[in-house]
């Protein structure tokens, strides 16, 4: 089963890699671009058997991201199957 984990700055957390890439679209002439924000994506395989539930692998992909994905002081995070 594939997962993926989606892990963004909370929001009202400096974000200037995000800051950076909204001033360089600006500067090459995209002015609708507002509120860029850099996240990171993490995919990967777990097992997935008969006896292992949807619901069960997505939880221990939770607690992955929760205890070393994902800083939960500034980020958040979001899983889901691929």
């Amino acid at each position: 089963m594939k997962i993926r984990v989606t892990v963004m700055l909370k929001e009202g957390v400096l974000d200037p890699q995000g800051k950076a890439i909204g001033h360089a679209l600006h500067s090459l002439g995209f002015d609708g671009v507002h509120n860029v924000r850099v996240g990171k994506v993490i995919e990967f395989d777990m097992p997935h058997t008969q006896n292992t539930q949807k619901e069960e692998v997505l939880k221990q992909a939770e607690t992955m991201a929760r205890d070393l994905l994902a800083n939960m002081v500034i980020e958040d995070f979001s899983v889901e199957e691929v």
